[in-house]
This record gives structure tokens, C-alpha cells and sequence, in this order.
């Protein structure tokens, strides 16, 4: 265990639920997927996956959503419903933020920071393809991965764009917004992947998670609403970064619950933690409505 984050969690959580936290790190995780609603209803796919052999479970909270019994993801890599975007994979955690935003028919909606895409094209699949989304990617390796998927996914209408989001011009203006903002990576420690997490590392992700969100309330419009989320379980990262960019503005906390059967950790008032476990990955979200 890095000795760094340990500490970092002592200080945010104390020792017993540090443990269990890290307990959550050392499980392996099963496959996990969304069946792309862009292709295809999620009965249909679960039967295609069921006739090609594939044993899964149901999510309550989401019905495209699958945990896959007994497979890697190398098992799927070659699969018609795979190779034509019918099926995308993606962990539990990260559907999430999406579905808090929840987007409507005609509502123009912000991904912020975008690549891979499977927040974006989910955003899409829950507006039955009608809402006019933006994704904004900077790195240019990551924005042409992003391309890939959206088209992969038949997400073409999508307007992608190769920028830094803190460079969009304030003319803009958004009824909904994402921002799954970069972090240290704190909830997607596992035994597959080390952490290289210090105090400096967290800082710097903090600043530039606080300079993101200060944008994003810009960018928002009146009455509109946004969803912050990471996936770190690190209160710099979170609560502290959401009250600092807060502060001195016209946008508040909109409270939200977690759904029944999601591992919570302790957080702000209104805010989700979702605690690592053998399903699901460290992860935080709030939202915001301006």
C-alpha cells in the first residue's frame, strides 16, 4: 500500500474507515458494461449477450448496465456487439455522474473534460439521442480516442471539440453541464493498478479541479444545472474543491442520494462518496444549479 495515500486517507476518514477503504482496494472487480441505447433497447442487448454465451447481473439503477459473471474484457474485444459500439465497457462508478445530470430532448449540455467518451455518449443515450451535447478534449491523443467512440457508438451528433475547456469563451452558455474533472485517481486503486499518489500530486489536481469548476459556473446559465464528480475519495479533491469554487458565486449545492445499494463513504451533506468495493470504484459527485 503507498504509504503517501494511506496517510492522506488517515486524515480524511481515521483508521477504521481507512480500512475499509483499502479493503476495497485490494478486491478485483468484475467486467462491467452499458449496453449502448444508441443501438440498441437494453432487453435486446441482454438477450444478444445471453445468446453469445455471456452470464451477467442486473443493476437496479440502470437497466443498460451489466456486472459480467466469469470474463475479462479481452473475452468481449471481439464480439459483433462490441467491435459496432452495441456494447460499451465502462465501471459502475462512472455511469453515474450521467444519470444525476440526467438530460432532456433539446437541452444543450457541456462534457468538459470528455475523453474516452463514455460519459458522452451516455449523456446522449439518456436523452434518446436528442440533446445537443459539447465535448471538449485537450490532449490530442485522448480528443482522437474520443472521436473514435462517438462514432463507434453512432454518437455523430455530438459536436467534439479539441480544447482546453478553461479556454472557451465565457459567450458560451449551457443548461447543463459535466465535469468529470481530472484527479489523482484515489477511487480506482486496485491491485492491477499501483498508486502514485503523494500530498503535491493532490494539490496540483486540486487547483486545476477548482479552476475547472469556476469556469464551469460561467459557462452555466441561469437556472441551470451541473454535475461535478471524480473518481478520488480525497476531500481536497471534493468537498474542499467544491466549497472554495462556491464561494462568491451565484451557484449552490442541489442536494442528491445516492441509489439504494451503492457503498457510501462519509461525505458533505447533499454530496455522494461512493466507497471502493469489489463492484464499484472510489468516486464523488455533487450538483450544482446556478
Amino acid at each position: 500500500m503507498n504509504e503517501q495515500l494511506h496517510a492522506l486517507l488517515l486524515a480524511d476518514y481515521g483508521a477504521p474507515v481507512t480500512e475499509r477503504i483499502e479493503a476495497g482496494y485490494c478486491r478485483a472487480r468484475p467486467v462491467t458494461l452499458r449496453i449502448n441505447s444508441l443501438k440498441m433497447p437494453a432487453e435486446e442487448g441482454k438477450s444478444a449477450l445471453f445468446q453469445a454465451g455471456f452470464s451477467f447481473d442486473e443493476v437496479d439503477w440502470l437497466s443498460s448496465a451489466l456486472i459480467m459473471r466469469d470474463i475479462r474484457e479481452e473475452d468481449l474485444w471481439h464480439t459483433p456487439l462490441y467491435e459496432e459500439g452495441k456494447v460499451y465497457l465502462q465501471s459502475l462508478s462512472s455511469m453515474l455522474p450521467p444519470l444525476y445530470l440526467a438530460p432532456k430532448e433539446g437541452e444543450s449540455v457541456l462534457d468538459m473534460t470528455a475523453a474516452p467518451g463514455g460519459k458522452t455518449t451516455e449523456l446522449l443515450a439518456l436523452s434518446d439521442g436528442k440533446a445537443l451535447i459539447t465535448a471538449c478534449e485537450r490532449d490530442k491523443n485522448r480528443f482522437q480516442r474520443l472521436i473514435f467512440n462517438l462514432q463507434r457508438q453512432g454518437a455523430g451528433r455530438v459536436s467534439a471539440i479539441c480544447k482546453d475547456a478553461l479556454l472557451l469563451d465565457d459567450f458560451f452558455s449551457f443548461d447543463k453541464i459535466l465535469l468529470d474533472a481530472p484527479c489523482s485517481g484515489s477511487g480506482t486503486v486496485s491491485a492491477e493498478r499501483e498508486a502514485r499518489i503523494d500530498a503535491a500530486f493532490v494539490e496540483k489536481c486540486a487547483v486545476l479541479q477548482e479552476k475547472l469548476l469556476k469556469k464551469a459556473i460561467k459557462l452555466l446559465k441561469k437556472g441551470g444545472e451541473m454535475v461535478y464528480s471524480t473518481c478520488s475519495v480525497l476531500k481536497r479533491e471534493n468537498e474542499e474543491v467544491l466549497m472554495r469554487a462556491l464561494k462568491g458565486t451565484d451557484a449552490r449545492l442541489e442536494p442528491i442520494e445516492a441509489f439504494e445499494g451503492i457503498p457510501l463513504l462519509p461525505s458533505a451533506d447533499g454530496t455522494i462518496c461512493v466507497c471502493p468495493t469489489e463492484r464499484y470504484e472510489g468516486f464523488f459527485l455533487a450538483k450544482i444549479r446556478k
